[in-house]
């Protein structure tokens, strides 16, 4: 069993399962996913592409999409309030307002045929009581504070008229608009170089130090993490299979995935022209899991039927170092 989560804790999400219903039957993408985020703190969410880490932040904001997805048992708690099965208008002024998000493809989140400045706008006219002008001053200011330059020319700006990385900045503005106790970056460095990936999570660095605000960050680049996070979440198949603080992860992985994960890091000292270590095959489809240990068939190791079929519960190997516990895949 796992502790009791503290009132110091902004989000809990306690033994959330999600269900999607497909043409095939009803699929379980999240299987009984439990973490907190305290207050200040940056948690990232890490693990190959299919694993569950969108699903959680969508779950968490209630943007899943309706009616095929839905949440079947947990609880999300945000600041003491249950988020799960709140009423759509309560939701509304959560999200947004005290929960903001950072969506992957800032050309999917912006509206193409909108200025940038109205889609800001709009974001203070929701939830804050402006005036139209007074929104649109928020907006030039709200450019500004991401490193936009001439806010008061691009707020004229359509999002194809900006580069990447500035519609990138453009969406971090509208999640930060109402000054949120909780930011959710969703890959918000997917598709950037990598001297713009710096600078957008020195960014969301910066902001998170001026107004004290926490992040759940959602990637799969362990760089990333290192660099940024204080917990990490590894996820694999709907579950998280591996918990603890960042160096925790990194210095005294316990489950195989995650070794597998770290291992496949190039190394700087390493022997040049060295075969990067690869995981053999991929994530198993949401129509082929098994109950047991999910990493099982892809570690390489002999695993038995009871092993597959029987769930290991979690387990502290460390104060608060938390691991799934199968005996084949953990070193405990």
């Amino acid at each position: 069993m796992e502790p009791n989560l503290t009132s110091e804790d902004l989000l809990k999400v306690e033994d959330l399962s999600v269900a999607f219903t497909t043409d095939e039957g009803q699929v379980i993408a999240l299987d009984q996913v439990g973490f907190e985020v305290k207050q200040g703190q940056t948690v990232g969410l890490v693990g190959e592409s299919g694993c569950g880490k969108s699903v959680t932040a969508y779950s968490i904001m209630g943007l899943l999409p309706k009616p095929i997805g839905k949440v079947i048992s947990g609880n999300i708690s945000f600041q003491n309030i249950s988020l799960t099965g709140l009423p759509p208008e309560q939701m509304r002024k959560i999200r947004g307002n005290q929960i903001g998000m950072i969506f992957q493809e800032p050309m999917n989140a912006l509206n193409p045929v909108q200025k940038i400045g109205t889609q800001l706008s709009e974001v203070f006219l929701i939830h804050q009581e402006m005036s139209d002008h007074q929104a649109w001053l928020g907006s030039i200011e709200m450019l500004d504070a991401v490193g936009i330059p001439s806010p008061e020319n691009r707020v004229h700006e359509y999002p194809h008229q900006l580069s990447g990385g500035m519609r990138q900045r453009v969406v971090i503005a509208m999640a930060l608009a109402c000054q949120p106790k909780l930011i959710i970056a969703d890959e918000p460095t997917t598709a950037l170089d990598v001297t713009v990936q710096a600078q957008i999570l020195d960014l969301l660095q910066n902001l998170q130090k001026k107004s004290g605000s926490s992040i759940l960050l959602i990637t799969h680049d362990l760089g990333v993490i290192a660099e940024t996070c204080d917990e990490v979440c590894v996820m694999y198949a709907g579950r998280i299979v591996e918990k603890g603080s960042t160096k925790q992860i990194f210095t005294e992985p316990a489950h195989a995935y995650t070794q597998d994960l770290l291992a496949s890091i190039p190394k700087l000292n390493g022997t040049p022209k060295t075969k990067l270590k690869t995981i053999d095959g991929i994530v198993p489809s949401l129509l082929d899991l098994n109950n047991g240990c999910r990493f099982g068939p892809r570690s390489g190791r002999k695993h038995s039927a009871d092993l597959l079929n029987q769930r290991a519960e979690m387990t502290e190997v460390s104060t608060g170092h938390w691991v799934e516990a199968c005996p084949v895949c953990t070193e405990l």
